[in-house]
């Protein structure tokens, strides 16, 4: 079965109402937006089709010119692309290469199950507080029950809310 749908009901996902629940909602700086989704969102399409998510971004009018990012989709999907930006903003070169690798790679070709699953398993990186100045606002995970995933690879912001 592919990602795009679930393995109990066999629909895509966009058809399960529990994809829509509890959106990832932040906020990013205009040049992280760029560096991440292109000039102008070149690559917005390509990311929302490879990841299996639906991202809504929002220019608010602010000094620093911050975006408003939504993101829907399976929370796996999610949970990946927060990984992904919390490495691409990260001042760390081995962190900022790696999410990178992993914007291109989402950017090229559809996440499998077993990038999702890769990028969940990797530990907590807690020594780079950069991402905290490039991304802020509420992010609001769905998190399967029993066992609550924390958000991996990231520090340095604080999620303000986690709904079960």
């Amino acid at each position: 079965i592919g990602m795009g749908t679930s393995a109990l009901s066999k629909k895509p996902w966009w058809t399960l109402p529990e994809n829509f629940h509890a959106p990832m909602v932040f906020h990013m700086e205009e040049d992280q937006e760029e560096l991440i989704f292109g000039h102008g969102d070149t690559y917005l399409r390509c990311i929302e089709v490879h990841s299996h998510t639906l991202i809504q971004l929002e220019s608010w009018f602010t000094a620093t010119g911050q975006t408003r990012v939504t993101v829907v989709g399976p929370h796996r999907a999610r949970q990946w692309l927060l990984h992904m930006f919390c490495c691409v903003g990260s001042q760390d070169s081995c962190r900022h290469d790696q999410g990178l690798e992993m914007l291109e790679r989402v950017r090229s070709q559809p996440l499998t199950n077993h990038d999702l699953v890769a990028s969940i398993s990797v530990p907590p990186y807690t020594g780079d507080l950069s991402f905290a100045s490039r991304i802020s606002g509420t992010i609001c995970l769905s998190v399967p029950q029993p066992s609550p995933y924390q958000v991996i690879g990231c520090s340095g912001f604080h999620l303000s809310s986690l709904y079960l």
